[in-house]
């Protein structure tokens, strides 16, 4: 199996070893020597690419012409840590040790020291902090999963639990919902979820037609075990503008179906689908979010990867995450908690937070209600630099948010001088503006 350790240093700079293979690709591994620590180490599935050396014979006793390196050259590829040994790793099998001239300035938690002899204990940099670290379901990242399932064949999930995460005075009904996934059904942060709803569409008596969600957890899900997925649901009902009463002829179907549903109940889902909400491959780029309501549910995500879970790439990450969220009340303030943890586990400047509540929260420039547009407003030159500076940007919520974020940003621009369309039109092919509203 893979395990991976990685070492923190005072700068956030983290390097993972990999230290061994799977059993069904042993003979390319080298043999175990104390470690320096007694901690557990994480176990890896095979990324991806090693699935061409376990189908070529890897570790199952089939021959290899030896020295032709015709299914990868390690010196490329860097699965053997670089040492150009193939070939003898073949003929030695599970007896192979890697020699210690190919240790130096390596971090293996198998011994074997750091710019040391073989058998020395290694230890982490003066300084750092040496931690297992979640690495299970990195290979994602370079090998993207959509449509593990489709609409017309869907997968069954199960609902684990489900809650309400807004106060009893907030408007409306807005649940927390936690399903089971199917077993290699995988998804990263940003991508979204279809839920079918049972049953069929009075209308025309077909079957009732999937519901995207974006998915409001990392890839290892709120249980770690990289098998549940997440949602953030608000409940869709109609109330008669004349008598204030709900029209159930009216209510939305699947949202109506996920904040009502049993826990145990089993549900049709498609997806994972979505590649234009992903965060920015440079672990140093700034992430700025601006979300209403539900739309929260990528940018939590983003957040507790960012934040909460003990990855490398939270570790890798020096940027500044930016969150601007939109609700109608304090009550309505959507995992605010969470957030709140965030923020102490954050560096200096590395997260930064604004609220709008509409209802309690009055904007500088007419005294009206403030909505997200007059944060960024307010903030126009703090991020329009960060945009300059290559941060990417993320809309998500309700489609009615956009217009207005639009038309305060233009006349910002246009008070500064730019051309608002030609920034805009930069940013975007420069893969800085991401919007997802529904």
């Amino acid at each position: 199996m893979y395990h991976a350790v990685s070492f923190i240093g005072t700068a956030g700079v983290a390097a993972v070893a990999v230290l061994s293979l799977l059993p069904d690709a042993n003979a390319f591994a080298p043999n175990a020597r104390p470690a320096f620590s007694s901690r557990p180490t994480t176990a890896v599935p095979l990324y991806s690419e090693l699935e061409r050396v376990k189908s070529a014979g890897g570790g199952t006793g089939v021959a290899f012409p030896v020295g032709d390196f015709h299914l990868f050259d390690p010196e490329a590829e860097g699965k053997l840590q670089g040492t150009g040994s193939l070939s003898q790793r073949i003929q030695a099998g599970a007896d192979f040790v890697l020699p210690p001239t190919f240790l130096d300035g390596a971090y293996l938690a198998d011994g074997g020291g750091i710019n040391g002899a073989a058998g020395e204990e290694s230890s982490p940099p003066e300084g750092a902090v040496a931690m297992d670290a979640q690495h299970w379901l990195e290979h994602l990242d370079d090998n993207l999963p959509v449509n593990f399932a489709k609409p017309n064949a869907p997968a069954m999930a199960t609902l684990l639990a489900r809650q309400r995460i807004i106060t009893p005075d907030a408007p409306g009904d807005i649940q927390h919902i936690i399903l089971r996934l199917p077993e290699g059904m995988h998804y990263v942060e940003g991508q979204s979820l279809s839920v079918i709803p049972p049953g069929t569409d009075p209308a025309n008596g077909r079957p009732q037609k999937p519901r995207l969600y974006s998915i409001a957890s990392t890839r290892y899900g709120d249980a770690l075990d990289g098998n549940t997925v997440s949602l953030c649901v608000r409940r869709a009902e109609y109330y008669d503008p004349n008598s204030g009463v709900a029209d159930p002829t009216k209510k939305g179907v699947c949202s109506n179906f996920l904040c009502d549903a049993a826990p145990g109940t089993a549900m049709s889902v498609a997806g994972p689908v979505g590649k234009t909400m992903l965060l920015p491959k440079d672990p140093n780029a700034d992430v700025i979010m601006i979300a209403t309501g539900t739309g929260i549910a990528p940018f939590r995500a983003f957040l507790h990867r960012l934040f909460m879970e003990n990855t490398v790439a939270r570790h890798m990450f020096g940027g500044t995450a930016w969150l601007v969220l939109g609700v109608p009340t304090s009550g309505g303030l959507l995992y605010k908690e969470e957030i709140d943890a965030m923020m102490q586990n954050a560096g200096p400047g590395q997260l930064k937070v604004d609220y709008a509540i509409s209802r309690e929260m009055t904007n500088p420039f007419d005294g009206g209600k403030l909505y997200v547009q007059h944060v960024m407003q307010q903030n126009a030159q703090e991020l329009f630099q960060r945009l300059d500076n290559g941060a990417s940007c993320y809309f998500c919520g309700l489609k009615g948010m956009m217009p207005p974020i639009l038309d305060t940003l233009e006349q910002v621009a246009v008070a500064q001088g730019l051309d608002w369309n030609a920034k805009l039109k930069e940013w975007k092919s420069n893969h800085q503006w991401h919007v997802e509203v529904y």
